[in-house]
């Protein structure tokens, strides 16, 4: 299956695209780890990422256009894969369908995952982070440390980072209604999309979207 992993910050995202790829048998492609990667092995499209970053620019369509299309020619790919964050945005999308037909591709499906904006919120806004470990995360309501602003782990002192503010984050709920929530239309026009709640438990919501898309291989 082809498929594209559509939500707003905070909807899980990267968990469920884990859970989905490895259930699936296809590699899952996001643009974080396509620019990590290609910045690490200082490939062309890494060193020219690269320094559209270091100038503090965004990184052009063109660029990453490209670096998901060497991916997505891999050979783990050929039966499959699922995109994570790309497309970003309409154009985006368009390109991404131009390259689909060059290479005789289709996508199977877009997946929607939804999440009450207030939801949002209090998932990012929650989260506290070990100052001597970034992998030690806890939440003031889901996850809450033994003792108030201490990591269970290690001991070290929790805190919120400055881009899971509230304000932040409803800065970054702004841009996602603006600039990647239109690519839901744009494929509902083509019958692709798949939506789900993604409330609940993180098995609960893998199940849900196993079943959504299989629902929708047979509606086909």
């Amino acid at each position: 299956m082809r498929i594209v992993l559509v939500g707003p910050p905070g909807a899980g995202k990267g968990t469920q695209a884990a859970f989905l790829a490895k259930n699936l048998s296809i590699p899952h492609i996001s643009t974080g780890d396509l620019f990590r990667a290609n910045i690490s092995r200082q490939t062309e499209l890494g060193k020219l990422a690269k320094s559209y970053m270091d100038a503090g620019n965004l990184v052009p369509d063109e660029v990453t256009i490209a670096m998901a299309k060497d991916r997505m020619e891999q050979p783990d790919a050929e039966n499959g894969f699922l995109l994570d964050g790309f497309p970003r945005n309409v154009s985006q999308a368009e390109a991404l369908d131009e390259l689909l037909e060059t290479e005789r591709m289709q996508l199977d499906a877009v997946l929607d995952l939804e999440v009450p904006e207030d939801e949002v919120v209090k998932r990012i806004a929650g989260r506290r982070i070990c100052r001597n470990d970034s992998s030690h995360v806890f939440h003031v309501t889901y996850k809450q440390p033994a003792k108030d602003g201490v990591c269970d782990v290690c001991g070290g002192e929790l805190y919120q980072r400055d881009d899971d503010s509230e304000e932040t984050v409803r800065t970054r709920l702004e841009v996602y209604h603006t600039q990647t929530e239109p690519i839901i239309d744009y494929y509902k026009a083509q019958g692709l999309v798949v939506t789900i709640s993604a409330l609940g438990k993180v098995e609960d919501v893998t199940t849900r979207a196993m079943e959504a898309l299989k629902r929708g291989e047979d509606d086909k």
